[in-house]
């Protein structure tokens, strides 16, 4: 028997190749704004908190005003250029054996339900996931929240789930749910930052992940 039956992805950094877009974003917001304009790593590193959570690293002491402008702002720049992020290579075909197989899918974001849905359709994967959780309807990352009302939601014992991330936020996630994780080293933070958390495994391309995937689920 598999360990494991329900497979929780995150999206950006994991499932799309969007980090260095939302990056960027998040830089030009700042430069439009007048605001210190973070390097792209410490751009990156927010990838997969919430917008307030956010803004709060990269941007921190903006009261309401500015900080509705800064959302306002990232969410234009970003749904305008949406369209360049890619799924990573393999993405499909991973899913797909994945579910070909009779594993669950669900998926847990600091994207909010209007992105992740709009990202959904445009990738063709809606279909495949029976479960999401996003930042905008609960607690963002590293809460454990969004794993907890998965698993709530699809009926599965955290030791029958694993989250596969591409950030400590994520595989801090995993931890306070008390599921396992799969952390992989080409999303928003490198190998070197992620092997600081606990991990079932460290994949370094989606054909890594896959084998392990294939032996563990």
């Amino acid at each position: 028997m598999s360990r494991y039956e329900l497979v929780i992805f995150d999206w950006d950094g994991t499932i799309m190749d969007s980090t260095g877009l939302i990056a960027a974003c998040i830089q030009e917001t700042c430069r439009e704004m007048g605001l210190a304009v973070p390097g792209e790593e410490e751009a990156k590193w927010v990838i997969g908190l919430g917008i307030v959570q956010s803004m709060e690293r990269v941007a921190p002491g903006l009261d309401a005003g500015r900080s509705r402008e800064f959302a306002d702002r990232y969410r234009r720049h970003f749904l305008s250029r949406d369209h360049e992020a890619p799924l990573f290579e393999g993405i499909p075909a991973l899913l797909a054996e994945l579910r070909a197989r009779e594993r669950r899918l669900a998926v847990a974001t600091g994207k909010s339900r209007r992105g992740l849905e709009r990202a959904l359709g445009a990738s063709g994967l809606a279909g495949l996931f029976e479960a999401t959780r996003c930042a905008d309807e609960g607690f963002p990352k590293p809460h454990p929240d969004m794993v907890l009302r998965l698993l709530e939601e699809t009926g599965v014992e955290p030791s029958r789930a694993v989250l596969v991330g591409d950030t400590t936020h994520d595989l801090e996630l995993a931890a306070n749910a008390g599921v396992d994780a799969v952390a992989v080293t080409y999303g928003a933070h490198g190998e070197a930052l992620l092997r600081e958390r606990a991990a079932r495994h460290y994949a370094d391309s989606v054909a890594e992940l896959r084998r392990w995937l294939a032996g563990n689920a």
